[in-house]
């Protein structure tokens, strides 16, 4: 659980890190990074 956890968030961290061009975008990056870290630890 732990291991799965850690890999979706660097898969997320990176989709974050490269997908972002505003603060705006950033933002929305991070909820949806939350929304699926809520969902992984279900």
């Amino acid at each position: 659980m732990k291991k799965t956890t850690t890999a979706v968030l660097l898969v997320l961290l990176g989709f974050v890190l490269s997908g972002c061009n505003t603060i705006q975008g950033m933002g929305q990056d991070v909820q949806k990074a939350g929304n699926a870290i809520e969902r992984a630890a279900k």
